[in-house]
């Protein structure tokens, strides 16, 4: 049977992790603290595995049959523990142990991919894209700011508005750290130039200007396209 690192290799498995796609050979990861306290195959399909929290709750996982189950009866595990060869969702790995465990993890898979090819990579170039995995919030209560329920919306954004919300001495929006494909990302850009000049060119633009849509240029890609200096270096203005 083929493990999980044996079904997707080199490129398409690094495409995957930036995409931020449910991995083939998916391996599950523990939710809770505790024990496991037995492993029973009820079936022919899944093994289940019991395991007792530390508040003494029982929680049942159930792992296909076919995997390669790393984790024994007795052992003592925590948040984010494998119990089966494979990849780990990365978007079920960022709600178990968060933002750290997400760097860790891809930096971790990637470096393995390039090694396995006999190349070296610096880890500075994965944490760019990671960096740009992790920028978007999704906004739950918007408070006082011009933010709207519902909306993707960048980081700096969403800091920027509540900055403002919190001079002017009113409510703060509330808002939920995503984890995103770097497609994704680059269509949810608050700049409506660097989305159309990169996928869908015609809906973004119809889109822009339909809501009447401003681009105030702070990123390197809108300021090519209309023939600017880049911010950075000598371009660079505060």
């Amino acid at each position: 049977v083929a493990g999980g690192s044996d079904i997707t290799q080199g490129l398409p498995r690094v495409e995957e992790i930036f995409e931020c796609r449910p991995p083939k050979g998916e391996a599950m990861i523990s939710e809770v603290d505790g024990k496991i306290i037995d492993m029973v195959s009820e079936n022919k399909k899944s093994i289940t595995l019991k395991i007792e929290t530390t508040e003494g709750e029982i929680v049942e996982y159930q792992i296909p049959n076919e995997s390669t189950i790393i984790v024994a009866k007795g052992q003592l595990i925590g948040k984010g523990t494998q119990f089966n060869e494979g990849h780990i969702d990365l978007k079920k790995l960022f709600e178990t142990m968060g933002q750290e465990a997400i760097q860790r993890y891809v930096i971790g898979e990637i470096q393995t991919i390039y090694a396995a090819q006999g190349e070296g990579i610096n880890d500075k170039h994965v944490e760019v894209i990671i960096r740009q995995m992790l920028s978007r919030v999704k906004v739950i209560s918007a408070g006082d700011t011009d933010l709207l329920p519902g909306d993707i919306v960048e980081k700096d954004q969403f800091e920027e508005s509540n900055k403002e919300a919190v001079a002017a001495k009113e409510e703060v929006a509330t808002g939920e750290q995503l984890i995103m494909g770097i497609t994704k990302v680059a269509l949810s850009t608050e700049s409506f130039l660097s989305a159309a000049s990169f996928q869908e060119t015609a809906r973004v633009l119809i889109n822009a200007a339909v809501t009447g849509k401003d681009d105030h240029l702070r990123g390197l890609k809108e300021n090519v396209i209309i023939g600017r200096l880049i911010p950075a270096g000598t371009g660079y203005r505060k």
